[in-house]
């Protein structure tokens, strides 16, 4: 396994779109104050350091989860701890480009 692997970058079995269709919750894991500066419309904000503490919340909202941050290693990281927890969740890598493929 490569390392952008690892990290949820590479390797994509579905698209953006595919998980959207399944009604996917965007989640950033951005500081509270980056997220103030600008965020996806309709996104959630639990910052990386608090996502492995909210895991359970973010379970029961049982839907697929799409995670982003400023650059996509952030959301990487996130998506690792989630996908352990058995979320059903992709990196969708920095917030700005996943913006665009909305």
């Amino acid at each position: 396994m490569g390392l952008l692997s690892m990290l949820g970058i590479g390797g994509k079995s579905e698209s953006v779109k595919e998980f959207m269709d399944k009604g996917a919750v965007i989640i950033d894991v951005r500081t509270v104050g980056e997220y103030r500066e600008g965020h996806i419309k309709g996104s959630k904000n639990i910052p990386l350091d608090t996502i492995f503490s909210k895991t359970a919340e973010i379970k029961k909202l049982n839907k697929p989860v799409i995670v982003c941050c400023r650059s996509g290693m952030r959301s990487g990281q996130a998506a690792s701890i989630l996908k352990n927890s058995g979320v059903e969740v992709m990196n969708g890598g920095g917030w700005e480009s996943l913006e665009g493929r909305l």
